[in-house]
């Protein structure tokens, strides 16, 4: 299964300033998958030390001495590891926090030797007391589930995928490849971005049990509760994971997961599944300028599930709803919002910590809000995910009159691609080359 970040993980190991790398993610999203396929493919061979299977290999960081590491491993998988033609696999490295900081002396001391950790709770680890970040001697990538381009990939419509990172303002897209691709986004929005639900889509695995697939990935998660929370909390924890996809879309009010339970209990769990990234914060931001996080307020915000397959499957929305409807027709559009937000997370740059951000007009009574606020190229740049091909865009216009410095607006629907009144349209389907056209309009 081809992933965007192969191509990270290439430039990685060609990289003359290279650095251990950690990749960050929640369960399930191919981390393991993707970093045992690229070893095999670019190294003589791949030692892989999974700490979760087999916690005794902690054992072998009871110093921080890379060479004296590497003899106990290669001991213990009876497998040679050879700087400069082995790749060194750290997995669910959260287990064995001492693993973390010892990749400071990997880079220091046997830097010829390429070495990647990956886990799905690393921010738990990280943020233990007697935990010392190795700053500025390791890298850090973040992997999501599949976006809608790696979905085209791994259902054999590859060449579908390269016609649309053709598409320009100038050509267009064909009718014929419109419809095709709406059908296609349809079974996306079902199936969603989990490698898993994706692999057997492929194989045409029937629909029912892809959707068992997925109500057993979010049992999954619910089951990992008990890794970052104690008992008492996991009530908390079950509210706002249970509660979050009907919420999609919306300002989070704590009163509306339980009005039963105090909002401060609540504000940990979510935090908790934040770091988990099981769920993903929309914060409000002013629009004013670059970075867009300087101008961030924490407290109002909408909340993201991981992956919109499994955000339908909690929802318990049929098969046949989904691929017989309008893709903006589905719960009120809020799905196609998750959609965007989740494909805007994929094609981010894998190296920056992953936000997500939305304006509304503070003004009082005001109640004009904008889906997404996105940077390109060093200018904040307001989006809406609109119903079908048409829709009013009101409040796009009062954030592109309160900011004249943002030159122009984007708007994802079924509306084909074109620029008019300083509205860029991009159809949902190639929301990934969102930076590309962008830069097209620019000055």
């Amino acid at each position: 299964m081809k992933r965007t970040i192969d191509a990270v993980f290439k430039q990685w190991k060609d990289s003359r300033v290279r650095q251990p790398l950690l990749v960050r993610g929640a369960r399930q999203v191919g981390k393991t998958y993707s970093v045992t396929a690229f070893g095999e493919l670019e190294f003589g061979n791949v030692v892989s030390a999974n700490f979760e299977e087999h916690p005794e290999l902690g054992n072998c960081f009871s110093d921080f001495d890379p060479g004296a590491i590497i003899d106990r491993l290669s001991i213990l998988t009876q497998s040679a590891i050879r700087p400069g033609r082995t790749l060194l696999f750290l997995d669910e490295i959260q287990e064995c926090p001492r693993a973390i900081m010892s990749l400071r002396y990997f880079y220091e001391k046997l830097p010829e030797l390429h070495v990647i950790g990956a886990g799905s709770l690393i921010e738990f680890a990280l943020r233990s007391e007697d935990f010392r970040m190795p700053v500025g001697r390791l890298q850090s990538v973040f992997m999501f589930p599949l976006s809608f381009d790696e979905f085209l990939s791994a259902v054999g419509e590859e060449r579908l995928r390269d016609y649309t990172r053709a598409v320009n303002l100038q050509t267009g897209m064909e009718p014929v490849f419109h419809d095709r691709l709406e059908h296609l986004l349809r079974q996306y929005l079902l199936v969603g971005g989990m490698p898993m639900a994706v692999n057997a889509f492929a194989r045409k695995v029937p629909m029912a049990e892809i959707q068992r697939l997925q109500s057993g990935l979010i049992r999954t998660y619910a089951d990992d509760f008990s890794k970052y929370a104690t008992t008492a909390k996991h009530k908390y924890l079950k509210e706002i994971y249970a509660s979050a996809p009907r919420m999609a879309g919306q300002r989070y009010k704590y009163s509306r997961v339980s009005p039963n339970i105090e909002s401060k209990f609540l504000k940990e769990a979510l935090g908790l599944l934040c770091d988990a990234r099981c769920l993903t914060r929309t914060c409000h931001v002013s629009g004013a300028g670059i970075p867009l996080s300087a101008g961030i307020n924490e407290r109002i915000f909408k909340v993201a599930c991981l992956d919109v397959g499994m955000m339908q499957n909690a929802l318990g929305i049929q098969a046949s709803f989904i691929l017989e409807r309008s893709v903006m027709q589905i719960n009120a559009g809020a799905v196609a919002e998750q959609y965007a937000g989740q494909e805007l997370l994929a094609c981010a740059d894998p190296y920056a910590e992953p936000r997500l951000y939305f304006w509304a007009r503070e003004a009082r009574g005001s109640k004009a809000e904008v889906d997404y606020v996105i940077e390109v190229d060093g200018m904040p740049v307001p989006v809406e995910v609109k119903a079908g091909a048409r829709g009013s865009l009101k409040s796009m216009r009062l954030f592109l009159e309160e900011y004249p410095q943002t030159l122009f607006g984007i708007r994802y629907s079924m509306h084909g691609v074109s620029y008019h009144d300083n509205i860029l349209s991009i159809p949902l389907p190639m929301i990934s080359q969102t930076t590309r056209l962008a830069r097209s309009i620019m000055p």
